[in-house]
Formats: structure tokens, sequence, C-alpha cells
């Protein structure tokens, strides 16, 4: 998964994926070779990285933003900040309550990485049915090869695991919930592509999700005006 080679064609990648091959995880070359040594992890030059809670803070206290920051008036209570030369992309300091964060947190291990939605352990494993739930139950993920060429992933309980020794490909739910790290709403995007397959099968986004937001702008707005928004 990781490495260190540059394909030849390195000129036509794009912003993101330049970025993503910067920032991403590398081991040192010596480290990797030795099968006694522990993978020692390459230092990563984050210094052109944006700290966004320093220009919340430089703002709060009246200092200057860093070069490309700008604060946008956009009639919020609350501040918001863009980019100069990347249009649509707003950052805005503290927009969820500590109610919220945890509401989405939830959403994020219970609901959206059921299928049809994509994680990013679809590409080994296929779709993984209440993985949350699995990982509570301490249940264990097993390799079904009773399908023959056509092998499937099931979750059992941990005692019903078969001894090691005897070919069964296993991994605990609870490795899983670690390692998952994102899951698609709506559209299936393609992170090989960096495209949108509309062949594969998908929910519409939640509207309790886009409710919400639309929701959240209303009440930034009518705060500035010092309206209620039971009211409208």
């Amino acid at each position: 998964m990781y490495g260190t080679e540059k394909p030849a064609g390195d000129s036509e990648w794009t912003a993101f994926r330049r970025a993503e091959k910067k920032y991403k995880l590398y081991y040192d070359d010596g480290s990797l070779k030795s099968s006694r040594k522990k993978k020692q992890v390459k230092p990563v030059d984050v210094s052109d990285v944006i700290d966004f809670k320093a220009i919340s803070e430089a703002y709060e206290r009246g200092g200057e933003l860093p070069v490309g920051v700008a604060a946008v008036r956009c009639g919020f209570s609350r501040p918001v900040f863009c980019l100069e030369g990347r249009p649509g992309f707003y950052f805005i300091p503290g927009a969820l309550s500590l109610e919220e964060q945890c509401q989405w947190m939830r959403e994020s291990l219970l609901s959206f990485p059921q299928p049809p939605n994509r994680t990013n352990h679809n590409a080994i494993y296929g779709p993984l049915q209440d993985l949350f739930a699995a990982a509570k139950e301490r249940k264990v993920l097993v390799k079904d090869e009773s399908n023959g060429d056509h092998p499937t992933w099931k979750f059992i309980d941990e005692g019903e695991v078969p001894l090691r020794g005897n070919g069964c490909t296993s991994c605990p739910a609870s490795a899983l919930l670690r390692k998952l790290r994102w899951s698609t709403l709506g559209l299936q995007f393609d992170w090989s592509q960096r495209n949108y397959d509309v062949s594969l099968p998908h929910d519409k986004i939640p509207m309790h999700s886009v409710n919400w937001l639309k929701d959240w702008l209303l009440r930034q707005c009518l705060r500035e005006k010092n309206l209620d928004p039971k009211l409208q």
C-alpha cells in the first residue's frame, strides 16, 4: 500500500493526487527490508498545511490572517473564511455544537457505512452490513468459500471461528471498525478514476442531512438579523 515510487506521468497528476502523494504515510526503505526492525515512519513536511485553528484564533484576537485567507462577510452570526483562488471553499469554525458533533459521529458509524454506500473496505471485503454492531458483539469477519469461485465474507461469533492452520481467513470486526476511513453518500465516487460511477447501486443522500444543513444556514442568517427562526 505504501511506497516511494512515482509513475512516469507524474507531471500529469491532478492537484489532489499530488497532495495525496505528498502527505500520505511513507516508511523508511531500510526498515522495510528487515523483518526484525520496527518499521520507521518517514517525517512529513507539513509546513504548507493550512492550520484552521490558528486562523480562527488570529481572527478572534484581531490579528492578521495568513496570505491567501480572507474573512467573508455573508450575514452569518459566526466568521466564515475562504481561500483566494479556491472558489466554493468555505471554512466555518465552531459550526457544530457538541451535541451535533456527537450526532454526526453516530451517523458516521451506524448509518453512513451501510450498503449500498461504499467504504474503504469494499475493495477487499465487499459490502459489510452492520459493522458497528458486529464490533460491539465481538464478531469476526471470515471468508466463506462455499460458493466456489465467488467467495464472500460474513460475520460470525468469535467462538465459531475455526482454529488457525486450516486455511481460514478472518479479521475481527473491531479491527475493521478502527480502520474505517470513509463512506460514500448518494452517488458512488470512484477514487481511482476520481469521478462518480452512476452504474453502481446507491441511495439518495439522507434528507435529514440536507434538511439539517438548510436549517443551520437559516439559523445563522436569522441570528444576524436578531430574528426568531420559529417565527419564520
